[in-house]
């Protein structure tokens, strides 16, 4: 698991209903500043966001300084190596302000099935997921199989084309039906909103069993 990641549960644990979620530590972004930059020349920017053109990485110190502000490293990753002219601690404020608002929980639900399950608790189980996908939520659809039920697998995969089936207008499957032990599962993500945020990405193990 990454070490930025971790479990965190939500709320008391009750019989057959437990919250797990996945969530992401703000990867914080380190910025060179001032004698810290190593490259011999830059492109700056001056504060007003104009550009400056490729020039000696001493000499863009000089004008930082005479302004009274900072040499900040913007994009290090490109050639030349682009640099701004900056309060920086107002612009390091700023830039986590933007990474605090762009970072958001990542959450996998799951909702499990049984070749028992009745119809309505399918309608029921089924009108979840959708709640979930609704919410942007990236959903596990698990089959369980008990004892010998295993070897009724195509009953666990009728499952699971009814609710592939009965979601299209609101999801893709991005991981196809596998078998791990007793269960077979299945991954759905929602499908984009028009005029709205896509579906979140990389999201990892923990769920609601329903």
């Amino acid at each position: 698991m990454d070490p930025r990641s971790r479990l965190v549960r939500r709320g008391p644990i009750r019989r057959g209903r437990l919250e797990y979620v996945h969530e992401e530590e703000p990867i914080r972004r380190e910025f060179r500043v001032n004698e810290q930059i190593r490259s011999r020349e830059v492109l700056l920017i001056d504060p007003e966001g104009r550009s400056l053109g490729v020039i000696p990485t001493d000499k863009a110190l000089i004008l930082a300084r005479e302004k009274g502000l900072d040499l900040v490293e913007v994009a290090p990753e490109a050639n030349p190596v682009v640099c701004k002219i900056v309060n920086y601690g107002k612009y390091r404020y700023q830039q986590g302000k933007r990474e605090k608002k762009q970072q958001k929980t990542s959450r996998l639900k799951e909702v499990k099935f049984t070749i028992q399950t009745g119809e309505h608790d399918f309608q029921t189980k089924l009108a979840r997921i959708r709640e979930f996908l609704g919410d942007g939520h990236k959903v596990r659809v698990s089959v369980f199989f008990k004892g010998r039920q295993i070897i009724h697998m195509s009953k666990g995969e009728d499952i699971l084309a009814r609710v592939t089936t009965a979601t299209e207008d609101t999801a893709k499957v991005d991981q196809d039906a596998m078998s791990r032990g007793r269960t077979l599962q299945m991954l759905l993500v929602p499908l984009p909103r028009k005029g709205g945020r896509s579906e979140d990405k990389d999201a990892q193990s923990g769920g609601e069993a329903v």
